[in-house]
């Protein structure tokens, strides 16, 4: 399986249209967010990713996202399991807890275990 894409979302709706396919309307997409408040910060934004499977891949393995401040610590982390029929694609959701006690980047970095090697 391939990650196909790893966005902070708002918002996420999912609906059928002809073919038959499907349709993901996101809103509020960010890259980054102004903190707001006075330290410390929290926030649980959702990360939506959408994964491809392909046709000759077993469709299981392992989403693993980690949340990694400016030195490399891991301030969060999240493990769950992926299964998408081979040939089509998936989303999974990822709503991470965390905390800035002073200002600074955290980053996620998210990753496919499992399946085809």
């Amino acid at each position: 399986m391939d990650i196909v894409a790893a966005l902070f979302v708002e918002g996420i709706n999912q609906r059928s249209v002809a073919g038959p396919s499907t349709r993901f309307d996101l809103t509020g997409v960010m890259f980054s967010l102004q903190a707001s408040g006075e330290l410390p910060v929290h926030l649980d934004p959702h990360l939506v990713v959408f994964v491809r499977c392909p046709p000759d891949d077993p469709g299981s393995g392992t989403l693993e996202a980690e949340f990694l401040d400016a030195a490399g610590n891991e301030v969060a982390r999240n493990a769950q399991p992926v299964s998408v029929q081979p040939g089509k694609f998936g989303r999974l959701l990822v709503k991470a807890e965390l905390t800035w006690e002073s200002y600074g980047t955290i980053e996620a970095h998210v990753k496919l275990t499992g399946g085809n090697p």
